[in-house]
């Protein structure tokens, strides 16, 4: 089964060791799924849901407006899979050719997938083995004091 997911924030995990990598959190099904990513990625992230723009295009904001100009839509960003401690995601698509409608799906990173999804407000889905793998209590992310712009999760 899958779940349509909210992104509750990006930050930075702070574990036993002090701040650590970015990650970004996920909610579905009633539990917060963190998945780590690099520092460009969260930067990508957090503009998308602040809704800046950067001075030039980003990379995902490029990746859309390239798609949309080849007459075709992301319909939705699934991660679906979780082995070894590594998230994969797919990117859902469609085009249309000369009244016909041809759907396309790509592999991504789930980073990928999800600053994508933040630009074009598709679905972002993930699924029961990925929740029930890696998904935690909401409760089991404590907000660290703001000492400046970036927000901490304590994983």
């Amino acid at each position: 089964m899958e779940h349509e997911a909210t992104v509750e924030g990006v930050g930075i995990g702070v574990g036993e060791e002090g701040p650590g990598a970015p990650v970004v959190l996920l909610r579905a099904r009633d539990e917060v799924v963190p998945i780590f990513v690099s520092s460009d990625q969260a930067q990508s992230m957090q503009l998308a849901l602040e809704g800046e723009l950067f001075e030039r295009p980003l990379t995902h904001d490029l990746m859309v407006e390239m798609v949309a100009e080849f007459g075709a839509a992301i319909d939705r960003v699934r991660i679906d899979d979780l082995a070894d401690g590594t998230f994969y995601a797919k990117i859902d698509t469609e085009q249309y050719l000369d009244d016909r409608r041809k759907e396309m799906v790509f592999d991504a990173r789930p980073s990928d997938g999800i600053a994508i999804a933040l630009r074009v407000d598709c679905p972002l889905i993930v699924s029961d083995e990925v929740v029930d793998e890696a998904g935690q209590p909401p409760d089991a992310f404590e907000e660290a004091p703001e000492e400046d712009d970036d927000s901490e999760f304590e994983l």
